[in-house]
């Protein structure tokens, strides 16, 4: 039970615990949008390279495209998500989460497609198919309790999930068994094969 006292947790759509860094890429959501899914992502810029800024600068349309080779790809691009965890479990918040942020692209889960209109996107600094530090399973665990007080949260997939064949992020490295020891919420939130008597990555 909260404290009478204690602070709110959020302000509006805004974690009070985040670092907030607002984004200009996000939408409103439909009309009677559920938000009840949590999609999980990793993203490193350039990629294999943490603690450079640049995935803050993506999201905010700061990324200077000549600054990497790697940049010519991405070049114009304009994408969000809620939150970025880092190596260290820092957290930031680029959108409200009551607002629709652009990280999903096209995608379908439980039965809805276009995953931008009712989910929480966080993103993860890491690399697809590596593993990740404890103190972001942490974080995510603390963020995604957060999240279930204030919204209707039912489900939690990865990017991999929710676009099979396009994306593969997180990844093998992600520990799903391990998100749900710490979480303990039923195993129907969770992707097929990602409970407790699976072993890590196999989602």
């Amino acid at each position: 039970m909260t404290p009478h006292n204690a602070a709110p947790a959020w302000d509006g759509g805004w974690l009070r615990q985040a670092q907030r860094l607002p984004s200009p890429n996000h939408g409103l959501r439909p009309a009677g949008a559920q938000i009840d899914l949590i999609v999980v992502h990793s993203i490193s810029l350039p990629p294999g390279a943490y603690g450079t800024g640049a995935v803050q600068q993506l999201f905010t349309n700061q990324l200077d495209w000549d600054a990497h080779p790697y940049y010519q790809g991405i070049r114009g691009l304009q994408v969000s998500a809620h939150f970025f965890i880092t190596r260290q479990g820092q957290l930031w918040q680029f959108v409200d989460a009551d607002a629709r942020a652009w990280h999903a692209g096209a995608s379908a889960y439980r039965g809805r497609s276009g995953c931008n209109d009712d989910s929480i996107g966080i993103e993860l600094e890491g690399l697809e198919g590596q593993t990740f530090e404890p103190a972001q399973y942490h974080a995510l665990a603390a963020l995604c309790q957060a999240l279930r007080q204030r919204y209707p949260i039912a489900h939690i997939a990865g990017h991999e999930h929710i676009a099979p064949g396009r994306k593969q992020d997180p990844g093998p490295g992600f520990d799903w068994a391990f998100l749900q020891q710490q979480l303990a919420w039923p195993a129907p939130y969770f992707p097929s094969g990602s409970g407790p008597t699976a072993a890590a990555g196999s989602a």
